[in-house]
């Protein structure tokens, strides 16, 4: 396989088939401490917005109640 200028490489049919992936499914790059390079098919959220809400769900602590915050927004 060749790299294209985009990094870019085409997975062979075989590959594919094996692994039962189609156009436009999600794949994972996995690299191995011995410098070896997996892929596989992704797992989890599959959209760039899914992988942003997944990674700061249940990020925030802010100390404050519901209730407190909402009494701020509204200038009370």
């Amino acid at each position: 396989m060749r790299i294209t200028s985009k990094g870019q490489i085409t997975i062979p049919q075989q590959v594919r088939r094996e692994l039962g992936l189609e156009p436009g499914d999600e794949v994972a790059v996995i690299v191995g401490e011995d410098g070896t390079a997996r892929i596989i098919p992704a797992t989890g959220p599959s959209t760039r917005g899914e992988r942003i809400v997944a990674a700061l769900t249940g990020k925030a602590e802010v100390g404050l109640s519901t209730d407190e915050i909402m009494a701020l927004t509204r200038g009370e």
